[in-house]
């Protein structure tokens, strides 16, 4: 089977990981309480926690099976890992630490990763010398160095600012694009996690609570509650059209399929936080709390500049609040959270026809870089 595939029960104190996963050749993003496992899983695979059962495999090909006798040390599993607090030594240049990582006659090659990362100018710089956002480029490309199979990040934008978070994104992403290892990143913030990977593990106690992209896993009613302490956002694809004179970006938000939408007015939202530039494929990122419903036919003279029509897909209900999934014609759903009643008194069933309405200075708009096709208008 094609992709990344781990078994792992492991103790640390009283506290017991058991997974046995099966993820896609990409990037997975590892989310979940605090406390529920998300970094003992990564050390665990690199080999920095002993392990009562650990089988890795990549495409087929065994990195570490206890069970069959293949146990190579920690610097042999042929893994990345990536910590938050980057973890160069300090005596060492940046040139240095990276040579540090590097596997003789490996595939990759020390000015590939330096040019990938813009690492050139800070090539004799000790790592005190270089900003947060510039260390953390540096602990990437050392994980690189590594010829690895697997890439561990772990919490690897938390130590950083907005600022040099937003830096450090475009990065990552160029990671992923040129050398396309299966990859796990454990975050806090979700937001993050729908930028940069193809699908999500939603932790529990050292267990899988759910598996998939973001709406699969929000139909699972047991992980809304998991969700909802976890920063839950969500993102919708589209491309970036203008910038109008307050400075709002204005992005037309991609429609299901390939077919243009009737309206591509209607399509379009405001942003208030852009780091794109007009051209560029975007994801725009919201969360369920900023969303608010609304039963057509409504008034039109209201202050929230973005309003977007659907219908209602699911209601799932928790104890304390209620996560309505709205279809609007996009690529990734509208996720709503409301109270109960709201539910009954807006009479929130499946097929019903809603609003969502939602303020410009909520709306985050991420740059993926150049579309490749900019969508009719």
């Amino acid at each position: 089977m094609s992709g990344l595939e781990i078994r792992a029960v492991a103790r640390r104190g009283g506290f017991t990981l058991d997974l046995d996963l099966r993820l896609g050749g990409g990037a997975t993003g590892v989310f979940g309480p605090s406390g529920s496992g998300k970094s003992t899983l990564l050390h665990a695979i690199a080999g920095l926690l002993p392990s009562e059962l650990m089988r890795v495999a990549v495409d087929g090909e065994v990195l570490v099976d206890l069970a069959a006798g293949i146990l190579p040390p920690a610097h042999g599993r042929r893994v990345g890992l990536v910590f938050q607090d980057h973890r160069l030594f300090p005596h060492l240049s940046v040139q240095g630490n990276l040579r540090y990582g590097m596997v003789p006659g490996g595939s990759v090659e020390l000015e590939e990763v330096v040019d990938l990362l813009e690492l050139g100018d800070l090539l004799d710089r000790l790592p005190r010398e270089c900003s947060g956002g510039q260390r953390q480029r540096v602990a990437i490309g050392r994980a690189l160095l590594a010829a690895p199979r697997v890439l561990l990040l772990d919490e690897p934008l938390s130590s950083l600012d907005r600022g040099l978070k937003l830096q450090v994104l475009p990065f990552l992403r160029r990671v992923q694009e040129r050398f396309r290892l299966p990859t796990l990143m454990v975050s806090h913030d979700l937001s993050d996690l729908l930028a940069l990977t193809d699908e999500l593990l939603l932790m529990d106690g050292g267990r899988a609570a759910a598996q998939g992209d973001l709406s699969t896993i929000a139909a699972d009613q047991t992980a809304v509650e998991l969700l909802a302490g976890s920063g839950l956002s969500f993102s919708l694809p589209g491309h970036m059209v203008r910038r109008d004179e307050t400075g709002l970006g204005w992005v037309a938000l991609a429609g299901r399929g390939s077919a243009a939408p009737a309206d591509p007015a209607a399509s379009e939202v405001a942003c208030g936080d852009v780091t794109a530039e007009v051209g560029d494929e975007v994801e725009v990122i919201l969360g369920p709390a900023d969303i608010v419903l609304a039963v057509p036919p409504m008034d039109a003279r209201l202050s929230l500049t973005n309003h977007l029509a659907g219908t209602v897909e699911r209601v799932t209900r928790t104890e304390a609040r209620c996560l309505v999934q709205v279809d609007c014609g996009l690529e990734a759903p509208v996720l709503a959270e409301v109270t109960e009643r709201a539910v009954e008194r807006l009479a929130l069933t499946p097929g019903a026809p809603v609003v969502a309405l939602f303020k410009a200075q909520a709306t985050r708009a991420r740059g993926l870089g150049a579309a490749r096709t900019a969508p009719p208008r």
